[in-house]
């Protein structure tokens, strides 16, 4: 017999019934039912129930077990009473009976619970990530990222593609966030850097002729954490392609993507229809350039409705350049509670609050439904519906049902109509509030919220109210994946101190090519892309520039000297001076994904051994401080906090 285990602990079945085993694991949980023991015992495989009355030799032993102890333990499979089986478990058709145990390593007192998914303190979990992991839950993420990971490199070398690896210590890169940066001890005073991603060295691989490389590539970026970001390290599936379009990027990554969430989505819908948006489109209706395009809401521009209108605050803001008034439309949203609570929400973002109006069904007097012929209210139904046809109607004695209904606007068969209410429906009339709902498409029990100044100030906080109303009304149907490619990304950026920067990735080929280059920097568009998921960046990539003409041009509109593109690229501008084939790519987030997949709203779910949001490694200690033997060694000084 095996040392250890004749078995695992998700093996066993109705067809060893009789046979004597050897199990080893840990204990999960022990349960005494007055002289009988219940010990579930578990390791990688699974779980199997051990069960020791008084009459067994192991009982006393077993008795005084701890959870998570690690047992041995010899006995013989019963069959379980037909009411006891548990469905639940491959092996809920068993139970061992125990016959002898040894201790194989002792436990001490837990301080995290492992037995069910309780919450317990990020710090704590992350300072025993390794008891951590012993629970079911995160357990099976990390599996589903296993799978996930054979899955994808399965996918991409039956796609055609080849898996290279390049270096992990390289030069310094502009990739848009900091480096980690590695003192060199042979060159004192010089520093490596770690790869925020392999993107030079992918495309001197098609510079250099192999056609379809791919990675699963660690990559290192020193960035504020967030719930769907690692502040050090991530994975991502890297890509790159000779002789290709854009289009033909997206050929290629689509079937992997798509096969990739149908096999491990968990039976959710995967959307097939991949729309492309350009990136001001996507700003200007979702207020982001991530859409969830589960919710079905659309901002839109509504700016002419308040322009020189009687909502004076509005009015006035437009009478700026570039400012603008963003409707969100809310269906179902209709009541002065929603339009509290999301009050309060703008509040929670530094705002004052959101413009509201919304409407409701009013019944209409008693009047109004026997003078339908009267020709004053059949030309208020045909819609001209202001101030000034109001004011006639009253002074020429018309019918109050005239008159009510030019007020209150869109009269109902059932002899009821519909009322616009808040304070923005005042202040601009009933023709222009008309006017908005027409546009906006919405009715009864609908709202609409508005938010306006320059959009660059306001988008932000107006896709996230997109977000919130979608989630508060249910309009997001969670059981599906949507997709969306983000196309047309703007080349270059204004910075905070005036200057131009790339927006972007900085080897993307612009659309237009040098020509494009010669004009304003901040109409140029990039062969660039993103993939959007429910909410979440997926992959970024480009069309890259391959050509040295552009790239000088392209860098010396962000700043960069001809010197400096020398200096810092020297390696790719030489090779792409020696016949460099059309090329772009991709790169896949793998953290994000299995995020996705596995229905976690934070990326650290996903991660065997992640940093907190501090990125520290509070099990390893890490970041630590050198000793001074290692700093002498690298001839550095580290200076205090407050120098």
């Amino acid at each position: 017999m095996n040392a250890y285990r004749t078995h695992t602990c998700g093996q066993l079945t109705a067809a060893d019934a009789g046979e004597t085993v050897r199990l080893s694991g840990w204990v999960h949980r022990v349960r005494d039912h007055g002289g009988v023991l219940f010990i579930d015992l578990r390791d990688h495989y699974g779980m199997t129930q051990v069960i020791a009355d008084s009459d067994s030799p192991a009982f006393a032993a077993l008795e005084k077990l701890r959870a998570e102890t690690v047992v041995r333990i010899d006995g013989r499979v019963k069959l379980r009473d037909a009411a006891l089986v548990n469905p639940k478990l491959p092996t809920g058709e068993i139970e061992v009976y125990a016959t002898d145990m040894a201790v194989l390593g002792p436990s001490d007192d837990l301080p995290l619970p492992v037995f069910g998914d309780q919450d317990y303190p990020e710090e704590t979990r992350l300072a025993y990530r390794f008891l951590d992991l012993r629970r079911e839950s995160l357990h099976a993420n990390i599996m589903l990222r296993s799978r996930v990971i054979k899955w994808l490199r399965d996918a991409m070398w039956d796609a055609g593609f080849t898996e290279f690896q390049t270096p992990i210590i390289t030069a310094s890169s502009p990739e848009g966030a900091r480096d980690f940066l590695v003192p060199s001890r042979l060159h004192p005073g010089k520093f490596y850097a770690l790869p925020q991603a392999p993107q030079q060295f992918k495309q001197l691989i098609m510079v250099a002729g192999f056609d379809r490389y791919f990675q699963i590539a660690p990559c290192f970026r020193d960035e504020d954490p967030r719930a769907d970001r690692s502040p050090t390290d991530f994975y991502q599936l890297d890509i790159e392609m000779s002789f290709v379009e854009q289009k033909d990027v997206f050929a290629a990554v689509q079937p992997v993507i798509q096969g990739l969430f149908e096999t491990f989505g968990g039976g959710r819908r995967v959307d097939a229809d991949w729309p492309l948006i350009p990136y001001s489109e996507s700003l200007r209706k979702y207020g982001t350039d991530k859409p969830d395009l589960r919710n079905p809401i659309e901002m839109q521009d509504v700016s002419e409705h308040f322009r020189g209108s009687g909502f004076g605050i509005f009015a006035k803001l437009l009478e700026q350049d570039g400012t603008e008034i963003r409707a969100i439309p809310a269906p179902t949203g209709g009541s002065r509670k929603f339009a509290d609570r999301m009050n309060a929400f703008a509040q929670q973002q530094g705002l004052p609050g959101m413009g509201y109006i919304f409407w409701r069904r009013k019944e209409l007097p008693q009047v109004a439904r026997h003078n339908r012929d009267h020709p004053l209210f059949i030309e208020a139904e045909r819609r001209v519906l202001n101030e000034e046809l109001a004011r006639q109607i009253k002074e020429r004695g018309g019918p109050r049902a005239a008159w009510y209904s030019v007020d209150f606007m869109a009269d109902q068969p059932d002899g009821s109509h519909l009322e616009a209410a808040g304070p923005i429906a005042k202040a601009l009339g009933p023709e222009k509030t008309e006017a908005i709902r027409t546009q906006l498409g919405l009715g009864e029990g609908d709202a609409v919220f508005f938010l306006g100044g320059k959009p660059a100030d306001f988008e932000a906080v107006a896709g996230r109210a997109r977000t919130e109303i979608g989630r508060d009304l249910g309009l997001i149907d969670e059981n599906q994946f949507k997709f969306a490619w983000i196309v047309d990304f703007p080349m270059y950026e204004r910075g905070d101190d005036g200057k131009i920067d790339f927006s972007h990735n900085p080897f993307s080929m612009p659309q237009g090519g040098l020509e494009a280059l010669n004009g304003d920097p901040l109409k140029v568009h990039a062969w660039q892309y993103d993939l959007a998921c429910n909410g979440y960046e997926l992959i970024s990539g480009g069309i890259r520039n391959h050509t040295p003409e552009i790239m000088f041009k392209a860098f010396e509109l962000a700043g960069y000297g001809r010197d400096e593109v020398e200096k810092r690229f020297g390696g790719m501008v030489k090779a792409f001076r020696y016949g460099a084939p059309p090329h772009g790519g991709c790169a896949a987030g793998i953290d994000r994904i299995v995020m996705l997949l596995a229905d976690e709203q934070n990326i650290r779910e996903v991660i065997m051994f992640p940093m907190n949001q501090r990125a520290e490694d509070l099990m390893m200690g890490a970041p630590s401080e050198p000793t001074n033997e290692q700093l002498r060694e690298l001839r550095l000084r580290v200076l205090p906090k407050d120098a």
